[in-house]
Formats: structure tokens, sequence, C-alpha cells
């Protein structure tokens, strides 16, 4: 897993210095746009990078979790999570 971390975090150097050589602006970033959904990989693409980029920054992974959903007010909610679960108690019912 720290190998899959350590590849991670050279991918997005990668597109850091992608960026820094004007190949991308910082807003049509693959980093900015992520996390790429099916349906966003599979509509109509006006990105400057390809769809593969897009989808596999790291190269292709076999086992690559697809989100549902793309991010929301700007990963606000992925560092706010709130939960609407019921309490554990109502399972032990």
């Amino acid at each position: 897993e720290l190998d899959r971390f350590c590849d991670a975090m050279i991918a997005i150097r990668g597109e850091i210095d992608r960026v820094a050589a004007g190949e991308w602006s910082v807003a049509d970033s693959p980093l900015h746009h992520a996390p790429h959904t099916t349906r966003v990989l599979v509509g109509d693409w006006d990105r400057a990078y390809s769809r593969t980029e897009g989808a596999f920054p790291a190269g292709i992974d076999p086992d690559k979790y697809w989100p549902p959903v793309a991010r929301i007010d700007q990963a606000y909610g992925d560092r706010n999570l709130v939960c609407t679960c019921p309490s554990p108690e109502a399972f032990a019912e």
C-alpha cells in the first residue's frame, strides 16, 4: 500500500511539473478535476489532457476504484464528513 501511495505522489508531482511547464493550466489539470467518474470519462471530453490520463493518472491499474461522484464543493465534503447513518443501537434490534 505504501508503494501505491508513493507512486501516486510521484504522478502528482509529474502533473505539477506539466502545469509549471505550461502544458496545462491549473484550472484544467487532471488533479484539479479529480476524481474522474465513469460518466465524465465516457461523455463529451473537453479537457486539455487525454481520457487515459484522467482515468489512470498513475498508469493502468486493473484494480482501479471508480468513484460514483466527482468532488463536491472543492473537497469541502471530504474534509468535513457528516454521516447520516442510524446509530449502532438501531442495528441491534
